[in-house]
């Protein structure tokens, strides 16, 4: 997430909003968010009712829930969905950058 929030200034020049979907509860999950300091909106699922929705994975011996990235439309619709296999499995800022311009030209 630190990913993100340095990168916060280029999302937010396209009009992209970023949500992070985190495991934990309501209580620990606003410690982390004002200890990091993050510049968007966060939102505790700690019974994973969003992660079942999207279909993230669960694996235990990996600590939890696999990382996922999603980009989502105005309208709704899932337009890129990128799941991955360990906490190391990020796109990098770039490459959801040019998703971004790549589905809204106009944002670039």
């Amino acid at each position: 997430m630190a990913q993100l929030r340095d990168g916060y200034p280029e999302f937010e020049k396209r009009g992209t909003r970023i949500v992070v979907i985190g495991p934990e509860d309501a209580d620990a999950f606003q410690r982390y968010w004002a200890e990091q300091n993050f510049p968007f909106t966060g939102l505790p699922d700690p019974k994973h009712s969003v992660l079942k929705l999207y279909g993230q994975q669960v694996n235990l011996f990996k600590f939890g829930r696999m990382p996922a990235q999603m980009l989502i439309d105005e309208a709704g619709v899932l337009r890129y969905v990128h799941y991955g296999h360990a906490m190391t499995d990020i796109p990098d800022n770039a490459e959801v950058l040019a998703l971004i311009d790549a589905l809204n030209p106009k944002s670039a």
